[in-house]
């Protein structure tokens, strides 16, 4: 573990803190902090950060109500910079977007960006504007039952291809299954956060009980 002490500030006594959403693990903004701001954000467990043009500490959400709760704060391999990854009430942005980083400069023609935040919105665009044509469109028109009844087609492909130890085919299997699920959450309103926080909770609970096997 860093301590503070061995952080690295710059002439202005400013270290740069890049604040990443914990679920979507998009970037949210690049903010800067001094040791007082970075001391009150281990203390508080929301992000403060020193103001360059106001030049005073800056307590994120504290007018907007937008917080950004702190899960944890790394340093690079020089310790002069920091990620922060956090869990947001609201947007980053001063201009009221999700992130500051919304601009695009370039995008290659080759490489596609994915996440499966960006998947979900998609599905949550079709659900709204029902896209003529669409394949997830249809799904929703023809509603849960029809939903439903994908998810467990898909479900037993997974089994078959995985029975079959076919890694290839059960990864495309797998995939469909995901997709079909997903068309699930936003037909029920079950967000990714959702799923993780539910995640999140098994994993300390499976913790426990590795422990008390080993005490036994």
């Amino acid at each position: 573990m860093v301590s503070v002490e061995e952080l690295k500030f710059d002439e202005k006594g400013l270290i740069p803190a890049i604040v990443v959403d914990a679920i979507s693990k998009r970037v949210l903004t690049l903010a800067y902090m001094n040791k007082e701001s970075l001391k009150i954000t281990m203390e508080k467990g929301l992000t403060c950060f020193w103001s360059r043009s106001r030049q005073e500490l800056w307590l994120k959400g504290e007018t907007s109500g937008n917080y950004q709760h702190v899960v944890s704060i790394t340093a690079d391999c020089d310790n002069d910079a920091l990620v922060v990854m956090v869990e947001p009430d609201g947007p980053a942005c001063h201009k009221g977007t999700f992130s500051c980083f919304e601009n695009p400069v370039f995008e290659s023609a080759d490489r596609k960006e994915f996440s499966y935040q960006m998947l979900y919105d998609l599905l949550v665009g079709r659900k709204e504007e029902k896209k003529e044509g669409s394949y997830t469109t249809y799904l929703f028109e023809k509603g849960l039952d029809k939903i439903l009844k994908k998810v467990g087609e898909e479900s037993t492909e997974v089994i078959i291809a995985g029975k079959a130890e076919d890694k290839k085919e059960t990864i495309y299997e797998i995939a469909d299954l995901a997709y079909h699920v997903m068309v699930l959450m936003v037909q029920m309103g079950i967000s990714l956060e959702d799923v993780q926080k539910e995640l999140a909770s098994r994993h300390v609970i499976d913790k426990k009980v590795k422990q008390e096997k080993m005490t036994h």
